[in-house]
């Protein structure tokens, strides 16, 4: 499965920059998911491998913003039989604000 599609490059192109936002103005671009418990929120483009992400990896107290690898990414595979990471195909990009995901993943709910 492509991670990265076209209408997703165009949200990210449309988000732009977002360190002069706030939480409430941040929208999430993309959600990918695996190994039951990992999800990541795309939000911005940095270059052409590198994003910023909210990321919850099972605990939701200890989830955070930060960047990760598209290249990492896709090369997971998560054991007992070598699943990879997977992108949320019923996530429309821009629908969430960062502020929104993170309130609903830190309380123990699911986006």
């Amino acid at each position: 499965m492509k991670l990265i599609t076209k209408e997703i490059e165009k949200a990210f192109a449309k988000q732009g920059d977002t360190s002069q936002k706030s939480m409430a103005e941040i929208k999430i671009v993309a959600k990918f998911f695996g190994g039951g418990a990992c999800s990541w929120y795309l939000y911005e483009k940095l270059d052409a491998d590198i994003y910023m992400a909210f990321v919850t990896l099972g605990d939701p107290e200890m989830a955070e913003c930060g960047t990760v690898s598209m290249q990492e990414l896709e090369s997971i595979k998560f054991p007992p039989f070598g699943l990879g990471v997977e992108r949320d195909m019923y996530f429309t990009p821009l629908s969430r604000t960062l502020e929104d995901v993170m309130e609903t993943v830190k309380a123990g709910g699911h986006v």
